[in-house]
């Protein structure tokens, strides 16, 4: 399913009302979703235009974490204008210096980067949730579940042993689920393609945060664990461990957490499998199969820790090795 880039019949009349008269719509992103991104652009002034056209989208828990957000402190757009029943935000432009392209662009300042991310996750987790639903043991088995749903009929794996597979996961995330109260608000998607450097501004407000209207209450190690295993980028090694220890330093957080942050990251290892699967087959956005690869090498490290035995013991049971990463390797060549 390619996704078209025009702006929506009704874009230039809700940016003219919102006070954006003959401003120029350009497109600018879309992503693994239905949602889609335009720049409007007026002499020197810009602002964003969200698309999230209903039903398959709903703007309101972006808006509403955006407000929640910004009330404590931290840089998420503030919402320019609304319109619920098109789908239609204008947003703040954080401009064009994303953290991925920044590191690339700038390899030197890697690490202090990623110390300015992992502390904006200690503040961020002193704070209270936001009033949102909670990331229960259903929603983690649902997730999970997407490799038995997607991921193994694809590589030809159809006789799985699906309720051992529930039922290692439901051990393992025993402890997860206990650590979880109170809970934090968990962005979700927090890594490197969704952290803008916004350069005016100082202290966490420097880190612009975006795509977060999936954002649930729960774990603090879920959204640590997603941005030091980035799907998209690869982090050394070495690096994740210092920021792991530079969490647990500044948070006092001990064996218990860094247990659950192995457990939290082959969950969304897990997961992820079966969402770049699902994106390709049933959406036609093919480019995440070469994905695959390196959420396989992310995931086997973490089953290497001694939280996630009778994961990994289900995994060895199922999945051989050459319906792993060496597919993925062998389809690219």
């Amino acid at each position: 399913m390619a996704i078209s880039m025009i702006p929506p019949e009704g874009a230039a009349a809700f940016i003219s009302a919102a006070g954006w008269d003959n401003a120029e719509i350009v497109p600018l992103a879309g992503d693994a979703s239905f949602r889609r991104y335009f720049r409007v652009v007026r002499g020197e002034h810009s602002a964003v235009l969200m698309d999230a056209p209903p039903p398959h989208e709903d703007p309101r828990p972006f808006i509403n974490i955006a407000e929640h957000l910004t009330a404590q402190g931290f840089s998420a757009p503030e919402i320019l204008a609304r319109d619920l029943e098109q789908g239609l935000v204008l947003i703040e432009d954080f401009g064009s210096e994303r953290m991925r392209e920044v590191i690339e662009q700038f390899p030197g300042q890697e690490r202090a980067i990623y110390e300015g991310v992992v502390d904006l996750l200690v503040d961020l987790h002193t704070k209270p949730a936001a009033p949102i639903r909670l990331y229960d043991r259903n929603e983690y088995q649902r997730e999970t579940g997407l490799l038995t749903e997607w991921y193994c009929p694809e590589v030809g794996l159809d006789d799985v042993d699906s309720q051992g597979f529930i039922a290692a996961w439901d051990a393992v995330l025993a402890p997860v689920l206990e650590q979880q109260n109170p809970p934090v608000t968990v962005l979700r998607d927090y890594h490197a393609e969704n952290i803008m450097l916004v350069g005016e501004r100082s202290g966490h407000a420097r880190w612009g945060l975006l795509d977060f209207q999936d954002a649930l209450a729960g774990h603090p190690a879920y959204d640590l664990v997603s941005v030091l295993e980035d799907a998209r980028r690869d982090v050394p090694e070495a690096l994740e461990a210092a920021m792991l220890d530079r969490y647990c330093a500044a948070s006092g957080a001990g064996q218990a957490f860094r247990d659950a942050y192995w457990v939290l990251g082959a969950q969304r290892n897990t997961k992820i499998l079966g969402i770049f699967t699902r994106l390709a087959r049933r959406d036609g956005k093919t480019h995440y199969l070469g994905y695959q690869p390196r959420m396989w090498g992310l995931l086997e490290r973490d089953l290497s820790h001694a939280a996630l035995g009778p994961v990994k013991d289900w995994f060895d049971a199922n999945i051989p090795a050459d319906k792993r990463a060496a597919f993925w390797e062998a389809s690219a060549a």
